[in-house]
């Protein structure tokens, strides 16, 4: 059992790296687990990516983002957090996974892991929500040939590629893939694209959609998979297609198995968001905090890491005023 921590900081990612920066710089004794790589959820972004955001919009701490474009990549911002953990030192463990958490009478909270155990006065859940995709439930999901999760457009070349979704992944995916030879195919949900689609992206895909090199079905939902095939419920019957690979760009939502291991409150309505003091983002659970994208529950498009940068100074500060000053 390791020495009691003042802060537990459960994710790898900008929020978690936030609060560790501020926690050092308010002398905790802290810790920060990741259960994959720094910044696990943009490592796994595909690797071609442009962020909407800004390079200077995505900066924590004092350190500014220099990026070469004004819209930085994927491989600018994970050097950017890398250079973070490296310049402050933080203390951070890697291909560590949470088992079990829970608050003894004592007050303190103890932390089972995959490597390891530990006791902490506070703990932080900034753990995003990138590693659980939005299931399509669906037969045949099961089958290798379907993906929610994009890399890279070359896999797909000459193949007959069904890219599900509506918002941004969707359409660059199904951008990207055309332009290097997949036979692409879109399955919208709604009447339209997502509004919000990034606007150097929105044109370009309504016009290969209006030209028919992208042939998009909507108020469609996809209800079949084959090894083959795939089956469409289209406003004007069942549509059946040739199909290689389903690329589901459904969006992705928390990971709620371990908050529920965590014991995280969440609100009784549909959005399911971690019930939190707005103030302080201290849960219901005293000790226990929530941060960053995570905070917004299935409401995902909500929170970003722009609008979530204050998050650790906000926990920071009111683990510091609970803390007892001597006389």
């Amino acid at each position: 059992m390791s020495d009691i921590l003042d802060l537990l900081i459960i994710g790898g990612g900008p929020t978690g790296i936030n609060v560790g920066v501020e926690a050092k710089k308010a002398g905790l004794n802290y810790l920060i687990i990741e259960r994959g790589v720094l910044t696990n959820s943009l490592f796994h972004f595909p690797a071609n990516m442009t962020f909407f955001s800004t390079s200077k919009n995505l900066e924590i701490v004092d350190i500014p983002f220099i990026s070469h474009t004004d819209k930085p990549t994927r491989r600018e911002a994970l050097e950017y957090y890398r250079r973070i953990v490296e310049s402050y030192e933080l203390n951070i463990n890697f291909y560590e996974e949470v088992k079990e958490m829970h608050q003894a009478s004592s007050g303190l909270y103890e932390v089972s892991t995959s490597k390891s155990q530990y006791r902490a006065h506070n703990v932080v859940v900034a753990t995003g929500f990138y590693d659980q995709p939005r299931m399509l439930d669906v037969p045949g999901e099961n089958l290798p040939k379907v993906k929610h999760y994009y890399d890279e457009a070359h896999p797909y070349v000459g193949q007959n590629i069904l890219v599900v979704g509506a918002a941004n992944s969707a359409c660059d995916v199904a951008l990207e893939t055309w332009q290097k030879g997949a036979h692409v195919t879109m399955a919208v949900r709604g009447s339209e694209l997502y509004d919000r689609v990034k606007y150097w992206i929105l044109p370009n895909i309504q016009n290969r959609i209006k030209e028919g090199s992208i042939p998009a079905y909507f108020n469609t939902k996809l209800i079949k998979i084959t090894e083959t095939t795939v089956t469409l419920d289209t406003p004007e019957g069942q549509v059946t297609l040739e199909n290689d690979f389903v690329l589901a760009m459904t969006g992705y939502k928390p990971n709620y198995q371990l908050m529920d291991q965590l014991g995280v409150p969440l609100t009784s309505d549909e959005a399911r968001k971690p019930n939190y003091d707005e103030n302080t983002l201290e849960t219901t659970k005293k000790g226990l905090y929530v941060a960053g994208v995570l905070n917004a529950g299935m409401l995902t498009s909500k929170l970003f890491i722009e609008n979530t940068r204050h998050h650790a100074g906000l926990i920071v500060n009111h683990i510091k005023s609970k803390v007892k000053t001597p006389a």
